[in-house]
């Protein structure tokens, strides 16, 4: 072996270790470059307030509080009786000579509603007549002799018992004389009577008799009545009874007559039930001054037991109990508040309370149960357009069905 060789063996057994290190420090340069880099964590700055949280409120959410007068009312229902009604007949006996009018006719007091023949009544009262006539006669006749047997008896040529008979004579004259007078106004009603009238204004509701027809006293010739006043007929449970007192208000409907609403007031109350029920029948007087109304006309409608002055009122739905008090929850200043009421009149039917002390009109309040919305909470109203009233919440008023 020479010299020469030995440097270059040296030479090959450096280079092999650098050349791994030199592949490591790439493998690692590549390795660094590709992986991921995690995102740098920026530096904490100062803490920013959280924003309050406001809630939105919808305008079915909402109510405004408006002053009324709240009333209770008890469902009626039954029949329309007129209150004046009258069935003419005729008094005296005779053949119908005229009977025109008919049903649904209008009709006067004192207008003309049928004629009976005269014939015979007015014979009758000349007959009568006559009689008055020769009773009125035989009356003077006795006169005189009472004027001349008083004569004769100062001059003593009579007896005193023979002046007697004709002065009674006389007293039984004018007794025939008053007799005559009575059978003749009687043949003169007679005959007046035969004209017979309408004794109400009204309207003919049936008629009973044709012309032609002969007639007997006390049979029927008209029925008519009057609508000017009419009676709502209406049965009441015995136990709703002490509920109805005198005077109070009532408001009902008919068929035939689609949103309008007629107005009475109780008059009366029968104090018996009625057969074969536990109601009792509550009198209510309707006037009926335009003549819409009719009798036998079925009526639907309710009178009212109670009624408030005018007070805040504000719906049943908006009144919460806590804490063995009623509260509702109203908005002021944009906030949330807890506010206490007391409570008066409360109408079921119509989901209604009245306010005696703790709300005062144009407030609003919140009728729904709304989760988070809590006394302190921050809430925006919606336009004031869209906010109903307390009076708007109210259900439709119906008559009660059945």
């Amino acid at each position: 072996m020479t010299t020469d060789a030995l440097p270059i063996s040296s030479r090959r057994r450096w280079r092999k270790p650098a050349i791994a290190v030199l592949v490591l420090a790439i493998a690692g340069g590549a390795y660094l470059a590709l992986r991921p880099h995690p995102a740098p964590t920026p530096t904490p700055a100062a803490a920013q307030p959280a924003k309050p949280v406001v809630y939105e409120l919808a305008a079915t959410d909402v109510a405004v509080v408006t002053a009324g007068s709240l009333a209770v009312q008890l469902p009626l229902s039954g029949s329309l009786v007129p209150v004046s009604q009258a069935t003419v007949k005729s008094k005296v006996s005779g053949v119908v000579q005229d009977a025109s009018l008919r049903e649904g006719m209008a009709v006067a007091a004192g207008q003309v509603l049928a004629r009976i023949d005269q014939a015979d009544l007015r014979a009758r009262l000349t007959q009568q007549q006559a009689m008055l006539d020769e009773a009125q006669a035989r009356l003077s006749m006795a006169q005189k002799n009472e004027n001349n047997s008083r004569a004769l008896l100062a001059q003593k040529y009579i007896s005193q018992t023979a002046y007697d008979t004709n002065a009674n004579a006389v007293d039984l004259a004018r007794a025939s004389v008053k007799a005559a007078s009575a059978q003749l106004e009687l043949a003169r009603i007679a005959l007046a009577d035969s004209v017979i009238r309408a004794p109400i204004d009204g309207i003919v509701s049936k008629r009973h008799v044709q012309a032609g027809e002969k007639v007997a006293p006390d049979m029927a010739v008209y029925t008519i009545v009057s609508l000017a006043e009419l009676t709502l007929e209406a049965q009441v449970p015995t136990s709703d009874i002490p509920r109805i007192k005198v005077g109070q208000e009532a408001a009902f409907r008919v068929d035939g007559f689609a949103g309008r609403t007629f107005a009475g007031k109780v008059a009366r109350v029968n104090p018996t039930t009625e057969a074969g029920s536990r109601a009792m029948l509550v009198y209510i007087t309707v006037s009926n001054g335009d003549g819409a109304l009719r009798g036998g006309m079925f009526a639907k409608g309710s009178i009212v037991t109670e009624r408030t002055a005018a007070l805040p009122q504000v719906p049943v739905a908006a009144v919460h109990e806590e804490n063995g008090r009623a509260i509702v929850h109203k908005v002021s200043a944009g906030k949330v508040v807890a506010q206490p009421v007391t409570l008066g009149l409360r109408n079921e039917d119509e989901g209604m309370a009245a306010v005696t002390d703790g709300l005062a009109h144009g407030e609003q309040v919140i009728v729904s149960r709304l989760d988070g919305v809590k006394p302190g909470a921050s809430v925006k109203l919606p336009q004031a357009t869209s906010i109903t009233t307390a009076q708007d919440k109210k259900p439709a008023v119906k008559p009660p069905q059945g």
